[in-house]
């Protein structure tokens, strides 16, 4: 398994940045999802505070995955998942499944290709330079070319390929028997080995808008974390994602929803601005770009930095656990982007006594107007972080007012 875990994209030089040998047990590093390697499995899953057991903290972890990755498991046969003891990977296989039947249900999507065939009789338009040169010798072929409605189009190829790769990875009775009624449902359309599909050539339009979330599975599967990794006997796959990353994207696309119909836009990872400037050259350096920055009309607003990190309680700690790297990024991002509101956002747990939002508000010395804010969200239901955000954001009259009832001052923009 840690030999699995070096060779994923993830896994960094010498020890795994995944896993960690501690003689009797194994440490996970910042990362979550499935490892798979000779037949077993092993899941990492976040700690998120308040659910109950494993299958809460799954629940939890695939609507942030599904928010993430533009995927809808709102409607439809996957709300009554129920949210077995199965594992994250094969839940997301499950969810793969019971979509793709869904939309076969409607008909595979077919489009005209290019075929060019020997045939009897004209079809099409005759290849003049095949006919007199390969086919000079049997005239009563003709070399045509035409179009044909076919089933055999890069994005049922593409389908197909990650149906036969689910197909060796899966444990799960139930998903194999998917699978196989899967693999029988795309028999006429051709194989094509994954290195060698045509993701270019796939267009999705009016007429199979429905295909473009199965695309985004199928890219999951495909190209993105999910992995083949072979070294000599050992062969593995795994489906990883930084929580440190997933954890940022989520907020940041929660945001978006949240603050949709207002006068502010969220923006992620941007927008770059740089730190210096090159008094001889003029060249600027040291390039900035925070994890999300809300502003109204180009002028920002507020910077967001997230953590993936347990805070500490008041008594146990006066600074909470907050990095002082951390503080010394947001004075700089204050400063590049002339923004007087900054904000440190961890996930909420019981042992601070605050409830989440704004637990804490502190001034920049000698910068009476520059404050930044530590707050925490719960995750146990993701559904409503967007509703925390919002209210933390806004006031009452919907505009921007960064404040928390429970915990004293308001942030407010001037």
């Amino acid at each position: 398994m840690l030999r699995v875990a070096r060779q994923t994209k993830l896994g960094g030089d010498g020890e795994a940045r995944i896993l960690v040998d501690r003689s009797s047990s194994l440490l996970a590093q910042q990362v979550v999802g499935v490892l798979v390697a000779n037949g077993v499995t092993l899941e990492i899953l976040p700690k998120i505070e308040g659910a109950s057991d494993d299958q809460a903290i799954r629940r939890s972890l695939i609507h942030m995955l599904a928010r993430v990755l533009d995927l809808d498991i709102a409607t439809g046969p996957v709300t009554a998942l129920g949210w077995q003891c199965e594992n994250v990977l094969e839940i997301i296989i499950r969810l793969f499944c019971e979509k793709l039947f869904a939309a076969l249900r409607q008909g595979m999507p077919r489009q005209y290709t290019e075929v060019e065939d020997d045939l009897t009789a004209l079809r099409g338009s005759l290849n003049v330079v095949r006919q007199f040169t390969v086919m000079a010798s049997t005239p009563q072929k003709l070399a045509c070319r035409f179009d044909e409605l076919s089933q055999n189009t890069p994005l049922n190829q593409i389908m197909k390929a990650a149906v036969a790769r689910l197909q060796t990875i899966s444990s799960s009775i139930e998903n194999q028997r998917r699978l196989a009624e899967l693999v029988f449902a795309y028999g006429e359309v051709a194989t094509v080995p994954i290195k060698s599909l045509r993701w270019d050539r796939v267009l999705i339009d009016r007429t199979n808008v429905g295909w473009a979330e199965l695309l985004r599975f199928a890219k999951l599967f495909l190209q993105r974390q999910f992995q083949s990794t072979t070294s000599g006997p050992i062969e593995g796959f795994s489906l990883l994602f930084e929580m440190n990353t997933l954890f940022e994207e989520f907020v940041g696309r929660i945001l978006q929803s949240a603050l949709r119909g207002t006068d502010l836009a969220v923006q992620l990872q941007g927008p770059k601005r740089h730190a210096l400037i090159d008094q001889h050259t003029g060249v600027p350096r040291f390039a900035t770009r925070p994890d999300i920055v809300v502003s109204r009309k180009g002028k920002p607003l507020l910077v967001i930095d997230t953590k993936w990190k347990r805070l500490k309680g008041a008594i146990d700690d006066a600074k909470r656990g907050v990095g002082q790297a951390d503080v010394y990024q947001m004075m700089a991002y204050s400063h590049v982007y002339e923004c007087d509101r900054l904000m440190l956002l961890y996930p909420h747990h019981h042992e601070l006594a605050e409830h989440e939002g704004l637990i804490s508000l502190h001034q920049i010395a000698n910068k009476a107007d520059n404050l930044i804010g530590i707050v925490t969200v719960g995750l146990v239901e993701p559904r409503k972080v967007g509703a925390v955000l919002r209210g933390l954001l806004l006031d009452e009259n919907g505009a921007f007012d960064l404040a928390s009832a429970r915990s004293g001052p308001a942030l407010r923009h001037r």
